[in-house]
């Protein structure tokens, strides 16, 4: 074993310990694909990520992303907070205001200007979603079919079955505990806030076994391609997300040109080091 940096972060929420906690290893280099895999399962968190140099000349660093379960191509909260672990251990980037992070979609460059981190979210694919799936997902959430004004299948890495409720109230009122299906598959909720409150649209996701996460990057920025398209994302929108689990998360997005920027909180809470 070799003692390695390592940092946990909370990220996407303005109150520490409220957003998506993230186990960052600094220093990966020299471990095996069992090893990572194996450390992502013992600390349990949504996703743990180990850091590398970067093979592409273009990158300041690259990541590798895992769940307990599997290691992902990319993910939200895990690009913040594994920028920030990465520049308060010292990391500089190549070209001043900007991180180029290496991952399994490629590079994914990061605004570092301001005092919260934004991702340039990475292209999202968007189809229609199989009726069948739609059917068999209301029935197994038991959501009232006439709450549901629309559907989708997004993919940026991940591949998301998204399905648009009347309201915040509607996605909130959705019991988690009846998700049951594929470990690998991935539901999202979205709702639209009542006038007069802080955010825009209430996210949920929910996996397999009533798992819900509390703060998602990845599936919020691909949210972010869907509503532009329908041309709901003009400017800029605050998400709320976590709320049904007791959490404060909040995720901003911006369109900047071409861009859609995902940003939010990241902050270090815990530093030292691991033997693995």
């Amino acid at each position: 074993m070799i003692t390695r940096r390592f940092i946990q972060c909370d990220v996407f929420s303005p109150v520490p310990t409220q957003g998506n906690g993230l186990a960052v290893v600094v220093d990966g280099d020299g471990l095996t694909d069992d090893a990572m895999q194996g450390f992502a399962a013992w600390t349990n968190l949504a996703e743990t990520t180990f850091l590398f140099s970067p093979d592409d000349p273009v990158a300041d660093y690259r990541v590798r992303i895992f769940t307990p379960y599997q290691e992902l191509p990319f993910a939200g909260h895990p690009t913040l907070g594994s920028c920030r672990a990465w520049l308060h251990t010292g990391g500089r980037v190549k070209e001043p205001g900007v991180a180029r992070q290496e991952c399994g979609v490629g590079i994914v460059e990061i605004d570092i200007t301001g005092e919260r981190l934004a991702f340039s979210a990475p292209p999202t694919a968007i189809t229609p979603l199989p009726g069948d799936r739609l059917d068999a997902i209301v029935g197994n959430l038991g959501i009232p079919p006439q709450t549901v004004v629309d559907s989708t299948r997004l993919d940026n890495g991940p591949v998301w079955q998204v399905l648009e409720l009347g309201s915040a109230e509607d996605v909130l009122t959705v019991d988690a505990g009846r998700a049951h299906w594929d470990p690998l598959e991935f539901v999202g909720l979205l709702g639209v806030q009542p006038p007069g409150s802080d955010s825009d649209y209430e996210v949920r996701m929910l996996a397999s076994n009533g798992v819900e996460d509390p703060i998602t990057g990845s599936l919020n920025a691909a949210l972010a391609f869907w509503l532009r398209d329908q041309g709901r994302l003009e400017d800029s929108l605050v998400i709320s997300q976590g709320t049904a689990i007791r959490r404060q998360g909040r995720v901003d997005v911006r369109l900047e040109g071409d861009r859609i920027l995902i940003g939010g909180d990241a902050h270090v809470l815990i530093e030292g080091t691991v033997a693995i």
